[in-house]
């Protein structure tokens, strides 16, 4: 071979090893990339997931105190009611030429009843039931009677709950 073609040979070899270093290097640089875009894809899927279990949390938080809100609301605005319903009693409890006058003010009286008790309102137990700090405000000690020590003997004012939480305490005579 003779010296022209060597040259022209060597610079084939050195062509074809600078295209191959080329080459290398734009492997490792989009290895690189890959790798970049391989971890900023994750960091994305972490944050979205993040995301999205603190959206499920605020959902079911905002739903408790939705549900906790709702229950408020009635209790309050039930408790302010009640007196109403007492003055309905009372009104039943006296006596009235009218019947049908009389007939009105008990249809009244049940549909308040049936009103509360769509909402979830009932009448706590008092006369003959054990007495109960709980349910019952004791104003009175009675020590005459056949009852048993610590039952309720007299209702003065009826006390009612929504579920376990007390709107009003049942005002009572307990026997001593």
């Amino acid at each position: 071979m003779t010296n022209e073609e060597l040259d022209e040979l060597k610079e084939d070899v050195e062509a074809a090893d600078a295209e191959e270093e080329q080459e290398l290097e734009e492997n490792a640089v989009a290895e690189e990339e890959a790798e970049k875009a391989s971890k900023e894809l994750a960091a994305v899927k972490d944050q979205l997931l993040r995301t999205m279990a603190e959206y499920d949390n605020f959902r079911k938080r905002s739903a408790r105190e939705k549900d906790a809100l709702r229950s408020e609301i009635v209790t309050n605005v039930t408790s302010r009611f009640l007196p109403v319903l007492d003055n309905l009693e009372r009104a039943l409890q006296t006596e009235c030429a009218d019947e049908n006058y009389k007939k009105g003010v008990e249809m009244i009286n049940n549909s308040f009843l049936e009103t509360l008790k769509g909402l979830g309102v009932e009448e706590i137990a008092s006369d003959g039931a054990p007495f109960d700090p709980n349910l019952h405000q004791a104003v009175q000690r009675i020590s005459e009677g056949e009852a048993e020590s610590g039952t309720v003997v007299q209702t003065f004012a009826k006390g009612y709950k929504i579920g376990d939480k007390v709107i009003r305490f049942a005002v009572v005579a307990v026997k001593e």
